[in-house]
């Protein structure tokens, strides 16, 4: 009975981990990809935009 004691921690977090993933994995994608892929698009090009702004010719090497 022992080898039953010392198996069941590690089946549980087994089944916890798998849970975990199985749950982010369905997370991902959806109805609301496209709003979260507009939202990352338009931070960077804000980030851009201000990186292009923020320059000078004499940053700029020229």
């Amino acid at each position: 009975m022992d080898y039953v004691s010392a198996l069941v921690p590690p089946v549980v977090m087994a089944a916890f981990f798998i849970g975990l993933v199985v749950t982010i994995v369905k997370s991902q994608g959806g109805p609301n990809k496209a709003k979260e892929d507009a939202a990352v698009d338009a931070a960077i090009a804000r980030a851009d935009a201000a990186q292009q702004q923020g320059r000078t010719p004499d940053a700029q090497g020229v």
